[in-house]
């Protein structure tokens, strides 16, 4: 799942960066609401991570402005401030969640999991799909009961195909749910790692539909 972390921290919130990157999600950083903006604009993002401290206005001001462009993408903001109308103030202009720093790590990962279940409508971290079950909190990948070892790339796009049940995926929409901006995609790399996902999982789970690009029938 690719990310938009907005962080004009230089130095402290790089660790989030790391630690979401060891959680398999492909990271992209903003450090400012203009930088913001123009990925927003180009990208579609699973979900935004905002962290402007102490700026209380521009995390409201970037807020309002993504919803009043009709984005829906779940926005998770971390703050330093104790202020409950601080806290309101965020929530109101259209944060899904809140979290105050100092947090725990791992508290991080489990409110972006909940946020991205929430966005897709499931209610669990398991994503059943005939013999296929996919774990997004552990990573994991079985396939009539024996797990398979996947890459981080199929992995992303096992679990956008899965979460994006009977709608094709274009190349480009693939290769942009895969790789964040400093990645070198060689041309051929989609069509590499659906043939490795055919090859640990199975010759029918993917349909290729030509001139479009690959789709999971829904179930």
């Amino acid at each position: 799942m690719r990310i938009l972390l907005v962080d004009d921290d230089e130095l402290p919130e790089r660790g989030v960066e790391l630690m979401l990157r060891r959680e398999w999600f492909i990271v992209d950083r903003a450090t400012d609401c203009l930088m913001a903006q123009a990925a927003l604009h180009g990208t579609q993002y699973a979900l935004v991570l905002l962290n402007l401290d102490p700026h209380v206005t521009s995390s409201i001001s970037l807020l309002t402005w993504l919803r009043k462009s009709d984005n829906h993408a779940p926005v998770l903001v971390l703050g330093a401030s104790d202020a409950v109308a601080d806290r309101i103030g965020v929530l109101d202009a259209g944060a899904d969640d809140y979290l105050r720093k100092p947090f725990d790590p791992a508290e991080l990962i489990a409110r972006c999991r909940a946020l991205l279940r929430r966005s897709q409508g499931r209610g669990s971290n398991l994503i059943s799909y005939r013999d296929l079950t996919m774990n997004t909190a552990m990573q994991t990948t079985t396939c009539k009961g024996k797990e398979i070892q996947l890459t981080r790339h199929e992995w992303a796009l096992m679990l956008q195909l899965l979460t994006h049940q009977g709608i094709p995926q274009s190349k480009s929409k693939l290769e942009e749910s895969l790789y964040g901006w400093n990645s070198e995609i060689e041309s051929n790399a989609i069509e590499v790692h659906v043939s490795n996902l055919r090859r640990k999982l199975g010759p029918t789970l993917i349909r290729t539909l030509r001139g479009i690009g690959y789709v999971v029938d829904k179930r």
